[in-house]
């Protein structure tokens, strides 16, 4: 006889979304590529959004926000330059291996900083819908450099 718990997790338990099923069906923003991996019509994920971020070389997106979700972006490969704040005055960059905090409501703006790669990120959303208003923002001319201190850590 068969557990009944272990037919049930056969089918919703883990799921693997291979590289070549991201669906690209998903809210957009000028100047970037998004594809889902992970929400709620693909695995019944209610809490995340989980998925891919291509931005061109050379290219920059619009200004957005995505509401009251939390964004995490790890960059894969390339050079990321974000810019945020209500006239996008501020400005860090990021490379492989580091990851971004993108807080609630926050307007912002992802720039590949690389001329010749395509920059490639890994997007993760507290939400299992994908939120993205895009914003029609004045920017700043001359941005400024924030270097984030982790609270934990200040002197």
């Amino acid at each position: 006889m068969t557990d009944p718990q272990a037919a049930r997790w056969k089918h919703d338990g883990v799921a693997v979304v291979r590289a070549d099923q991201l669906d690209s069906n998903t809210a957009q923003t000028p100047g970037m590529n998004r594809a889902a991996a992970i929400n709620f019509a693909r695995t019944g994920a209610q809490k995340l959004w989980a998925g891919t971020v291509h931005i061109h070389a050379g290219a920059k997106t619009g200004a957005h926000h995505h509401g009251a979700l939390e964004s995490v972006i790890f960059v894969v490969k390339g050079r990321a330059r974000m810019r945020w704040g209500e006239a996008l005055e501020f400005t860090a960059e990021a490379g492989p291996g580091d990851f971004i905090y993108v807080p609630p409501w926050v307007p912002h703006q992802e720039i590949n900083a690389s001329a010749d790669e395509t920059l490639q990120c890994v997007l993760v959303r507290s939400d299992g819908e994908a939120v993205a208003v895009n914003l029609d923002l004045a920017p700043a001319e001359t941005p400024e450099t924030v270097a984030w201190i982790d609270p934990i850590h200040r002197a």
